[in-house]
């Protein structure tokens, strides 16, 4: 099954810019296929504004979010693998969600429930 990060991501991205808040994303910067400039990283993460204001070109895709920002002045191509995205909210309620880390193993039994919900 499709991991539902992308469409949680869009949907909620959508929700907090109707609100007329502003989206920042908390992002695991230690990845090998993530670009952000490394010297905002700290402790590995970096959190990233995401409004209309701070991007170009935003693009929330299945696999990537993708933009364009400045940092220090300097133009930058971000590039975050679904994966590396932890959380989105808002900047001033705090409102949002944390992804739960997808690779974790599911519950014990869930995999017996989920063979009987596929076989009804």
């Amino acid at each position: 099954m499709k991991s539902q990060r992308p469409y949680l991501l869009r949907a909620l991205y959508s929700w907090i810019v109707d609100s007329g808040e502003i989206p920042y994303l908390l992002v695991d910067a230690t990845g090998p296929e993530v670009q952000v400039p490394l010297d905002h990283v700290e402790d590995g993460q970096i959190i990233l504004n995401i409004g209309a204001n701070a991007v170009l070109e935003l693009h929330i895709g299945d696999e990537y979010a993708m933009f364009g920002s400045r940092f220090d002045g300097r133009h930058y191509d971000i590039v975050l693998p679904m994966d590396s995205i932890r959380a989105i909210y808002c900047k001033d309620s705090g409102e949002g969600m944390v992804f739960p880390d997808e690779t974790l193993a599911k519950p014990a039994g869930v995999e017996r429930v989920l063979d009987r919900v596929q076989h009804v």
